[in-house]
């Protein structure tokens, strides 16, 4: 195992670790001859001791990414520049160093706009258009093999470099992966690959498009507790829907179908990012779901009043002439005519009670002239009431039916309805340590079971009795998708936060950072990393 101060070939000088991966350890090296740094990387065979056949397939995946990347020249993947072979010893690749981070380490600390991750997605298509070209799938993009160049100015993107190439399948060759050897990240798979039946250029545009959902929405959409749920989910469930990618939602859409075949090619799939990247709807993506409009709710009838005697209405049917009806709206006429009796009749029982409210009676010649010129039998009538009473009522009478006289009916008066009460709904809880700093011990993903959750729970609570966890959806300073475990604290900024975890054992940034919990987006650049000396982040700032 190499070490810091190390020197390979005689000649490059091991600085500083820079992070490691599926094929092994990058350092940031001197090389002694020509006065320049460079990034090395020592490839990592699997298993403690691997045997020969082991040791030469790995040897055999250095040489290929040396070869795959020697055929790409471009300014979105990473330059090679020779191959070193120690005695003994698994070959290292000398690279091109990036002074910047990987796509991941921007990641953990705030979201892609749409905009950034379109344009972000154009130069990793660029570099994939290259290598597709010369025969080359990378077969292995996810944040972490991604790498970010100086940002041009203050606050711009930094420019986005494809890196590790150590599984790209030149194309014609043989497959030199072992049988049940499982390499790549399972929730960046492409569901052809897992599958085995067959992959070209689509599947890394399926990765590609996972790289902006998580750049964009925060959160792994196939990620499971196991790798064996995790390739299951890639094969069978379906991609949640984007909430926050707004232009670049339909983009998402067209890159994670399951079919390859119907996934956009390079050419349509950079029209589409560049639309999103200018600030403009993705162009020939697909249209949007059609969301289902439930039927309109059928408004309440309300309940007849027992005040007024409504007569039957049967007159007003025309009758039977043998003919049948010509079409559909004179087979409502009938309906409306009907309609048009009950009104008038209503009206007229109204007028009646009035009138004899002041003591006159009906004029029983005028009822009958109304009711035939309706059409409708003979029935009550509204009546003027005397020009020397010089009032009138309020109180409404029951109208006199054909087997009652005027007089015999007692005075009702009308019961009003009362709306039923709307339920007022019950008031949400408000959240715990809203607008504090926390000590964050460990995220879990949202999709693991609640066994899961609280099994690690009970481990972090070893060490740390009063950890507990919260929904990161429910707080949008923290990236959603997670279980959050973390110490209450109080404490009075992110140092704080780290003071706490140092004193406990956890000074490394998988362990332990300072988050601030808040309701505000803003919020998410409050993230307070180790070591507790110098911490990386923003430490202080929202008391």
């Amino acid at each position: 195992m190499s070490g810091e101060g190390d020197v390979v070939d005689g000649r490059f000088e091991l600085l500083q670790r820079l992070g490691s991966g599926g094929m092994g350890t990058v350092w940031r090296a001197r090389d002694t001859v020509l006065h320049r740094e460079v990034a090395l990387k020592e490839v990592r065979a699997p298993g403690p001791e691997p045997d020969a056949a082991t040791a030469q397939r790995t040897r055999e995946r250095v040489l290929r990414e040396a070869r795959a990347l020697a055929r790409l020249n471009h300014p979105h993947v990473v330059t090679i520049h020779q191959i070193v072979e120690p005695p003994d010893r698994p070959p290292w690749l000398v690279m091109e160093l990036l002074p910047g981070r990987s796509l991941q380490d921007l990641l953990e600390e705030r979201a892609l706009t749409p905009r950034e991750a379109a344009r972000t997605g154009r130069e990793l298509l660029s570099a994939l258009r290259v290598a597709h070209a010369a025969g080359v799938l990378h077969r292995d993009l996810k944040p972490a093999n991604v790498l970010l160049r100086e940002p041009p100015g203050p606050g711009a993107l930094p420019p986005a470099v494809l890196t590790d190439f150590g599984i790209a399948a030149l194309q014609g060759s043989t497959q030199l992966t072992a049988t049940g050897e499982l390499i790549g990240s399972p929730e960046y798979m492409a569901p052809e690959r897992v599958r085995g039946t067959g992959e070209g250029p689509a599947a890394d545009l399926w990765s590609l498009g996972l790289v902006l959902y998580v750049a964009v929405e925060g959160v792994s959409p196939l990620r499971r507790s196991s790798t064996l749920a995790t390739l299951a989910a890639v094969l069978d469930d379906p991609v949640p829907p984007p909430v926050r990618s707004g232009p670049l939602a339909p983009v998402l859409r067209a890159l994670l179908v399951r079919d390859p075949a119907r996934r956009p090619d390079a050419e349509r799939l950079d029209a589409m990012l560049a639309a999103v990247a200018e600030g403009h709807p993705a162009e020939g993506a697909p249209p949007p779901p059609v969301p289902v409009t439930p039927p309109a709710p059928v408004p309440p009838v309300s309940p007849v009043s027992p005040v007024a005697y409504v007569p039957t209405v049967t007159a007003a049917r025309p009758e039977p002439s043998g003919q049948p009806p010509a079409d559909a709206p004179r087979r409502r006429a009938p309906v409306v005519v009907a309609a048009v009796a009950v009104v008038l009749a209503l009206v007229a029982g109204a007028a009646l009670a009035l009138a004899l409210r002041n003591g006159d009676a009906p004029d029983d010649k005028a009822g009958d002239r109304t009711s035939t010129s309706a059409g409708l039998p003979p029935g009550p009538t509204p009546t003027a009431s005397p020009s020397d009473s010089g009032k009138s009522s309020a109180s409404t009478t029951p109208a006199r039916t054909p087997t009652q006289p005027p007089t015999s009916a007692p005075t009702r008066t009308r019961t009003p309805t009362k709306a039923p009460r709307t339920p007022t709904p019950p008031k949400k809880a408000p959240l715990p340590h809203l607008g504090r700093w926390v000590a964050q011990l460990h995220s879990e993903p949202g999709t693991s079971s609640p066994a899961t959750r609280d099994r690690k729970l009970a481990a972090v609570r070893q060490r740390i009795p009063e950890a507990r966890y919260l929904r990161s959806d429910d707080y949008a300073s923290l990236r959603p998708g997670y279980w959050v475990f973390y110490a209450p604290g109080p404490f009075a900024d992110g140092h704080a936060a780290l003071r706490f975890c140092a004193e406990r054992g956890r000074t490394a940034a998988r362990t332990c950072v300072g988050r601030f919990l808040s309701d505000s987006a803003a919020d998410i650049v409050f993230l307070c990393k180790p070591p507790v000396t110098s911490p990386k982040g923003r430490c202080t700032g929202r008391p």
